[in-house]
């Protein structure tokens, strides 16, 4: 049986575009797990809720079936996806081989201003894991990500790889509460940043590797814990 569908309150910016907002907040949804897989997105009911006629909650949707997190049958529903193994291997692949050469070029020009930026963001970190806020950790997590990309004058790849990374991005919400995993975050984050900050490539890139594979080595303990979720 499929779950029912659940918004927490949202308002759209109404001069914006609304397609957009719709499929930003339903995206964010889905790889926070408030949306789990099997949840029915109905077109009259997301209309409905945002107050929107059906065309750009059916443009929403179709962009989040582009990026794989929604199964969508026509006439009948669209359903939040199980979490793929297949498809999180794969973007783990390519945001590897992406940020190697992002972190290996920003290694090499050790600029001073986005270190402050990327200390202030671990700042960030810091205090909403104190506050064990794990939606916010995950925000911050990525920002500095993007961060690094923008950094490396290389934006437009921060918007692929996150285009492609639904599935991994899913697996790593199941495991943020795991014990310790927090702590072992925030400690592979500072010592990327330490290894930028000193010129140290081949050691930025060694933190790199080891930071980005942490999900897929628990991806057993996962689908234990999650065994509806993950296939």
């Amino acid at each position: 049986m499929h779950a029912a569908l659940e918004l927490p309150e949202f308002t759209l910016d109404r001069s914006r575009h609304a397609a957009p907002q719709v499929f930003e907040r339903l995206r964010d949804m889905i790889i926070d797990m408030t949306l789990t897989p099997g949840t029915v997105l109905s077109r009259t009911e997301l209309a409905a809720r945002f107050g929107l006629s059906q065309t750009p909650i059916r443009d929403a949707l179709q962009r989040l079936g582009e990026e794989g997190l929604v199964d969508i049958f026509p006439q009948y529903a669209t359903v939040v996806r199980p979490i793929e193994v297949a498809l999180a291997r794969e973007a783990h692949f390519l945001r590897n081989a992406i940020e190697l050469e992002v972190v290996n070029t920003l290694a090499s020009r050790q600029d001073a201003a986005l270190i402050a930026k990327l200390r202030s963001n671990l700042a960030r970190q810091r205090l909403v894991a104190a506050e064990d806020d794990l939606h916010e950790f995950s925000l911050a997590d990525q920002a500095m990500h993007q961060m690094m990309y923008v950094a490396a004058n290389v934006p437009n790849l921060w918007q692929m790889v996150r285009s492609q990374s639904g599935h991994i991005d899913r697996l790593r919400r199941l495991d943020l509460p795991s014990p310790g995993k927090l702590a072992r975050v925030l400690g592979d984050h500072t010592e990327l940043v330490d290894a930028i900050e000193r010129g140290d490539a081949p050691g930025a890139q060694e933190v790199l590797r080891r930071h980005l594979s942490g999900t897929l080595r628990n991806i057993d303990d996962i689908r234990k814990r999650h065994p509806s979720y993950v296939r």
